[in-house]
């Protein structure tokens, strides 16, 4: 019989705190590749250079039989996350840091609506305020009117929703497939669904973009480890709030490195859907309810 691991609440901390960093790390090497390399290209690459860590899991992908409905599901997966990776691409390198770390929060909040309209998931009062309240700090992030909403902006919100999609489908496939198979199979998806766009717009990598993007998938592959390490020494309601932090570096880093200012509204509104995405969590853990809304995950790279 399986029994759960024990609690370890400073442990779950510790494996947040070190996720956000290379999450925050992803971003800035994104950042610094900039948009000489169409974000369709840029995305590809980091797929297929990454596809070296599949490398211990391959006899078990060779040997995988698979229902007509899973197939179905990891394509569906594949190419909603594909469309996810590009606008994330093309979003990095036209807004601030800050602005890319705070808009990803969201995912979770499209997520729980999903679950609602897709998987038959209650959508409680206080799911719909924690909702609500998200969009809320999207709005204080974007202040439509107040200044200009440029492409990428546009961008990370349909990041968001795709990347909700793919967590959805996550959900389906972990239910009858090993996590192992599940990242196995986005990775060798989505490097399918980005060739065809990264074929025609298709620009030479000098040597030193090739090993950035190959520095993206090494931090993005430890970040996803990291996370999952979080996750097993500690519940969501306790690692969840951590991922604050992760707008905090960001912003240092965009100051201090990118030139960027220090936007009040960027935090305030990240620190609302933060909040929000907590209190989902919270929830979750206090029903003592099986969790359909994922956290917080940038692995959108």
């Amino acid at each position: 019989m399986h029994t759960r691991a024990p609690s370890r609440p400073g442990w779950g901390i510790f494996w947040m705190i070190v996720t956000g960093t290379l999450f925050v790390g992803v971003t800035a090497l994104v950042k610094v590749l900039g948009p000489r390399i169409p974000a369709a290209e840029a995305a590809f690459l980091r797929y297929l250079l990454g596809l070296v860590f599949l490398i211990p899991m391959a006899r078990s992908l060779l040997r995988l039989r698979m229902t007509r409905r899973m197939t179905g599901v990891f394509v569906a997966r594949g190419m909603a996350h594909t469309l996810g990776v590009v606008l994330w691409f093309f979003a990095m390198a036209r807004i601030p840091l800050a602005d890319v770390t705070a808009m990803n929060y969201l995912s979770p909040i499209y997520v729980t609506l999903g679950a609602a309209l897709f998987l038959g998931e209650t959508l409680a009062l206080r799911r719909v305020l924690a909702v609500v309240a998200a969009l809320v700090g999207a709005l204080i992030i974007l202040r439509p009117g107040f200044r200009e909403v440029g492409p990428g902006h546009l961008a990370m919100l349909f990041t968001a929703v795709f990347f909700g999609a793919s967590y959805l489908l996550a959900k389906l496939a972990s239910d009858d497939m090993p996590p192992s198979i599940v990242v196995g199979m986005l990775s060798i998806t989505v490097t399918i669904g980005l060739a065809p766009l990264a074929i025609p717009v298709w620009v030479t990598p000098t040597l030193s973009e090739l090993v950035i993007l190959s520095g993206v998938a090494c931090l993005a592959t430890a970040g996803h480890y990291t996370m999952t390490l979080a996750f097993r020494a500690a519940p969501l309601s306790v690692t969840q709030p951590v991922t604050f932090l992760q707008l905090v570096w960001a912003v240092l880093l965009g100051a201090v490195f990118f030139g960027e200012g220090v936007d009040p509204f960027v935090i305030l509104g990240g620190l609302v859907i933060v909040g929000a995405v907590s209190f989902i969590s919270w929830r979750e853990a206090m029903l003592k309810r099986k969790a359909v809304t994922p956290v917080f995950h940038q692995t959108k790279s």
